[in-house]
């Protein structure tokens, strides 16, 4: 079959999934070790939905994006209690933390309706913007998260 996008940058994106995948902290644990955050969990069930994505781009499989997106573009949110102290955790930076996930479900939204029109490097387009505003979080966020959330504990 012949691919009509670049493939290396299907590539370059699989090995960018795998590689930020591979940086979560499997380990940490809450105040109770068999209860994780559920925020964790929402995070964990978009990495697994953003590889299924990944694997879907690089078999050119539209359909099967489209069906994907709206588990990242509609993700899992925490409870009421669990928001509420990740709200007060973030203080002032709960803006900059809003922002990025509202761009990641734009960029998500922009990907489902590329796939549903079957243009490829429209759907690589966007795919790429998600990488782009959740790596963006990761890096702002993530180890100051785990280390308020987990490691205190």
């Amino acid at each position: 079959m012949k691919c009509t996008n670049n493939p290396r940058r299907v590539m370059a994106a699989a090995l960018f999934t795998a590689i930020t995948l591979s940086a979560l902290p499997v380990g940490a644990q809450t105040a109770d070790p068999a209860k994780p955050m559920a925020f964790r969990s929402a995070m964990d069930k978009l990495g697994r939905d953003m590889q299924a994505v990944t694997g879907a781009i690089s078999g050119e499989d539209w359909a099967l994006v489209a069906e994907l997106v709206p588990k990242i573009a509609h993700h899992d949110e925490p409870p009421a209690e669990e928001l509420k102290a990740i709200h007060g955790w973030l203080g002032s930076h709960g803006g900059k933390f809003h922002r990025l996930d509202e761009q990641t479900h734009k960029a998500a939204v922009a990907m489902g309706n590329a796939a549903k029109r079957g243009n490829g490097k429209a759907v690589i387009s966007a795919f790429e913007k998600v990488q782009q505003s959740c790596l963006a979080c990761h890096q702002s966020f993530r180890k100051s998260f785990v280390e308020h959330f987990y490691a205190k504990r």
